[in-house]
């Protein structure tokens, strides 16, 4: 049996947290992220001159990585329709925010996510692969040849070398590419690997574990993602309310 620590099973149902009218809160999160995002980017490829032998460049790296991964909390939180009550806002954003992020494709990801949502932990699941024996890299080998396609691979190609005729090239790398490659496995470890694998007892609806509480840590590792439970029970809630659902539980 695999024990996927530092996460908990939850085998009966969570106290709900009572949707709210969403407003324009989802939107000015999404904002946010996406302007942090690009404008961190202008600076570090435009203005920054790194020196590699100190931790400065890292850290950066590292804080670009964890906006490429609010950018696809981002869409992710439009396919549920949670960014704004507006349909085509709500769409508009998704397609902006997965676009933004190694060129994904809104329309595409829509369907697959929800069919995970329905099929969780089975042959129909296009997140799953075995999970009670399943090897961290056959894995997420099998969830990148579902989601990344030729086209994605050309254009991030095609960008890289306009972007290197205007911007030194190691720049380019490190905090262009580098970040969404990174947070393409936080969001895959953090958001399907942990909270799936293993065995699950019969009477969890949702064949998910959630983290630990520890609010804190749930935002920096994947924007509250870590509670999965609490986001397949409960998939109205954006992901800046999650943190309640695991509270109320």
């Amino acid at each position: 049996m695999s024990v996927a620590a530092p996460t908990t099973a939850t085998a009966s149902r969570p106290t709900r947290v009572q949707p709210r009218p969403l407003g324009w809160r989802g939107v000015v999160a999404a904002g946010l992220i996406i302007a942090t995002w690009a404008g961190l980017l202008v600076f570090l490829l435009g203005y920054y001159e790194p020196n590699w032998r100190s931790p400065w460049p890292y850290l950066l790296a590292l804080v670009q990585t964890h906006l490429y991964t609010g950018l696809f909390i981002t869409a992710h939180d439009a396919m549920h329709g949670v960014v704004s009550s507006r349909k085509r806002l709500n769409n508009l954003i998704g397609t902006l925010t997965a676009g933004l992020f190694a060129f994904n494709w809104f329309p595409r990801m829509l369907p697959k996510h929800h069919a995970h949502h329905r099929h969780v932990a089975t042959e129909d699941d296009p997140d799953f692969h075995d999970g009670q024996h399943a090897s961290f890299l056959f894995w997420f080998a099998r969830f990148a040849w579902n989601y990344v396609t030729v086209v994605q691979v050309v254009l991030m190609a095609v960008t890289y070398n306009v972007l290197k005729y205007f911007f030194p090239a190691a720049n380019v790398i490190a905090f262009w590419m580098v970040p969404a490659v990174l947070a393409t496995l936080q969001l895959f470890y953090f958001g399907t690997y942990l909270p799936h694998r293993g065995e699950h007892a019969p009477e969890n609806p949702h064949k998910s574990r959630s983290q630990l509480r520890h609010h804190v840590w749930a935002f920096i590792s994947c924007y509250f993602f870590g509670y999965h439970y609490e986001h397949h029970d409960q998939p109205y809630l954006p992901w800046w309310r999650l943190w309640r659902a695991k509270e109320a539980a």
